[in-house]
């Protein structure tokens, strides 16, 4: 199995990473510039300028071509408000695609939005267009609305465990000659009926930052997680593939996507799925990686929920 690994902004030691086991990457993610995206903004961020963060980018990104392995471009923003049809914004993604694809090894662009996944098709040859997991597509129907724009799709992450819907969904992708992909270390709670709100929100991170907020959202996961008493279901209200079990699903996806664009140890994410083992609390290689202490789930066959100040206490 090969995987798109996400770039983390100044964190060389990932670009060492991906390097080092560079037979196993299938791409490499990131934004670019201003635009919004699923993440935080590429160019903000605490300590650093907008010009110190574009110059490690461009520096990594010319790296990363020159160990010829492949990228991916990013406009997987839920929103992009009044920009979204206007004559400017697809000069702008047009004019960084051209620079992109001059500068480095572009081999692919993700997108929430049918507009800039026809405006692709339209003008740029040789990009392949994909279906941002933040559409949600899981059903053959899904995939046929937008077949005309999409070379490829990641799958709606409720079905990663659900081999039985996998299988139309790739034979559909095969039969159109369509590529099919997974997120495979999603911390995000199964059917999330505040997902949309919160991808919202984190589009317009940037103009919501500069505002008098009378609150704060750090996403609905987190508040449910606050209580104990959710932490039993935790396991099937998620949808994560052990590193143990990515195996299981080569016959079903071209590559499999890792998050690991905000993760605090996106290296220790990439080898678990390279080497197909993690010991320890699984949900510190998920993204988001929740915190439940003392409780942890414990790696294995069959997961397990552990308290560990009892597991302390009673090992006494």
């Amino acid at each position: 199995m090969k995987y798109m690994v996400g770039l983390q902004n100044t964190n060389d030691e990932l670009v060492r990473c991906i390097e080092a086991n560079k037979e196993h990457i299938y791409e490499v993610y990131f934004s670019w510039g201003d635009f919004a995206n699923g993440r935080n903004a590429q160019t903000e961020r605490d300590g650093y300028t907008s010009w110190e963060l574009q110059k490690w980018q461009t520096d990594a990104l010319a790296e990363l071509t020159e160990w010829d392995i492949p990228l991916n471009l990013l406009f997987n923003a839920n929103c992009y408000g009044k920009d979204s049809q206007s004559r400017a914004f697809f000069e702008k993604v047009g004019t960084t695609i051209d620079y992109i694809k001059e500068n480095y090894i572009l081999n692919s662009v993700t997108t929430t939005s049918p507009l800039i996944a026809k405006f692709i098709k339209n003008n740029f040859e040789g990009i392949e267009v994909r279906a941002s997991v933040n559409m949600e597509i899981g059903t053959e129907q899904g995939m046929d609305y937008v077949a005309e724009y999409f070379d490829s799709y990641y799958m709606k992450r409720e079905l990663n465990r659900n081999i039985d819907a996998i299988i139309p969904l790739k034979k559909w992708c095969d039969d159109n000659g369509k590529k099919l992909y997974m997120l495979a270390n999603s911390g995000c709670l199964n059917y999330c009926s505040a997902h949309n709100f919160h991808d919202n929100l984190v589009a317009h991170e940037s103009e919501i930052s500069k505002m008098d907020n009378a609150y704060e959202f750090r996403g609905m996961c987190r508040e449910y997680l606050s209580k104990e008493e959710h932490y039993e279901s935790l396991i099937k209200d998620t949808n994560f593939i052990r590193p143990e079990d990515i195996h299981k699903y080569e016959p079903y996806f071209d590559a499999v996507k890792l998050a690991t664009r905000v993760h605090k140890n996106p290296c220790n994410v990439l080898k678990s799925y390279i080497n197909r083992k993690y010991i320890g609390n699984i949900l510190e290689i998920l993204e988001p990686a929740h915190s439940i202490y003392p409780y942890i789930v414990e790696n294995g066959e069959p997961m397990k929920i552990i308290n560990l100040e009892e597991k302390y206490y009673a090992d006494k």
